[in-house]
């Protein structure tokens, strides 16, 4: 019985958070997220923030989140490790409609603490499935694929917001300019990346979201109000970073996997 609310629990915070999108996309009458807040989230609003098509990225992870609900409610496998997951899921998915409302409704200030938070549970998430293998290739893609992209969206996502609040609060770089600011957030984000890559054992959806969002830091960068080249090119270099970090790592644990298998053989 404790196990079927725990599925519940999570169809009911994958509807709430479907809903908030549909309402953060300005589908339903609202303001769009790139235009609430004053525009305080658009791609020119500061140096790390990413151009517009960046965040078509959401409506595969809505898929990915609306697929896992699914799943979970009728799994017979895995179910100790959907189990696990449960609260992290469920508390990624109301934050993640909070997110948004707060945003619609100008509370600007107040979504920077719900996406510290959103990154936190991600992150715990990411733990957990790092700690155990899927059951197959519908798993892996599902849940571990789901919530990898989820993960490294938000590590781009929460730059670009903390850029926007400090910009909304009136923050002016304290001496440092525009170029330099954005290159120090795009490093931090591909160390964000590598060490993903590195703890993940070259798990690619979290370096596949990240990389998409490094890479249209660097077109809004490249064109519009806010163009800055070096922030362009660090971005560009973090995400390759990433990508190539991962690609290795990966080899590197096939290589040996294959070589444990050839010695117990």
């Amino acid at each position: 019985m404790k196990r079927i609310w725990k599925r519940i629990a999570v169809a009911v915070s994958a509807a709430v958070a479907v809903v908030g999108a549909f309402i953060g996309s300005g589908a339903a009458g609202g303001t769009p997220i790139a235009d609430a807040a004053g525009g305080a989230l658009s791609a020119s609003s500061t140096a790390i923030a990413p151009d517009g098509p960046a965040f078509s990225i959401w409506s595969v992870v809505y898929v990915g989140l609306i697929a896992y609900a699914v799943r979970q409610c009728f799994r017979t496998a895995d179910d100790d490790r959907h189990a696990r997951l449960t609260v992290p899921v469920v508390l990624s998915l109301l934050l993640n409609a909070a997110w948004i409302l707060s945003v619609q409704f100008g509370f600007l200030w107040a979504s920077e603490p719900i996406i510290v938070a959103l990154l936190g549970v991600l992150a715990w998430t990411f733990v957990l499935l790092r700690r155990s293998r899927p059951s197959g290739t519908v798993e892996a893609i599902v849940t571990d694929g789901t919530f990898g992209l989820y993960l490294g969206w938000v590590c781009v996502a929460t730059a670009a917001n903390t850029a926007a609040v400090l910009t909304a609060a009136g923050f002016r770089g304290s001496g440092l300019g525009q170029d330099v600011w954005g290159v120090l957030v795009a490093a931090v984000a591909g160390l964000v990346g590598v060490l993903l890559a590195v703890w993940g054992l070259g798990r690619l959806a979290p370096t596949a979201a990240l990389a998409w969002g490094l890479a249209w830091v660097a077109v809004a960068r490249l064109d519009g109000p806010l163009v800055s080249a070096p922030t362009a090119v660090a971005a560009v270099v973090a995400a390759a970073a990433a990508v190539v970090v991962t690609l290795v790592v990966r080899a590197r644990a096939g290589w040996a996997a294959g070589r444990s298998a050839v010695a117990a053989a």
